[in-house]
């Protein structure tokens, strides 16, 4: 049983109710708020995430502090070092990520596009050892 009753406001987003960002996580991606984070108070946040350039070096190993973290590809691939395996994920794909997984998103399609959910939405991130090598990037050229 609950302790308290958790609350959501009303929130309908449209892909044009919110510009693409630059100031993410990651400079190469760009990213668009779904209006989640706002009606969940803080508690989940929901964005699409988008390529914005050419790998070169990808995420780096890290974990992120969340309780709950799901990728939803809907349109190109990406490829993934899950700690020692090696994962493609493409359109149509998802990948509920368990907390605390080491990980490097080190490839990716020009029109890769995915959903982000994580919960909280102020999820940390933090730089991880490298459990092995990392295959290099394909090249978009």
């Amino acid at each position: 049983m609950l302790d308290k009753v958790m609350v959501n406001e009303f929130s309908h987003v449209k892909p044009g109710d919110t510009a693409w960002r630059t100031d993410g996580l990651r400079d190469f991606f760009l990213y668009r708020d779904l209006g989640v984070a706002a009606a969940t108070g803080g508690r989940v946040i929901c964005q699409l995430v988008k390529a914005n350039s050419a790998p070169e070096a990808g995420t780096g190993w890290h974990t992120h502090s969340a309780d709950f973290h799901i990728v939803i590809m809907t349109k190109g691939w990406a490829k993934f070092m899950y700690g020692d395996k090696d994962t493609l994920v493409a359109a149509g794909d998802v990948v509920p990520q368990r907390p605390g997984i080491v990980h490097y998103l080190y490839d990716y399609s020009p029109d890769m596009e995915y959903i982000e959910i994580t919960s909280p939405a102020d999820f940390g991130t933090e730089d991880a050892a490298a459990p092995c090598a990392v295959p290099a990037p394909s090249s978009w050229s």
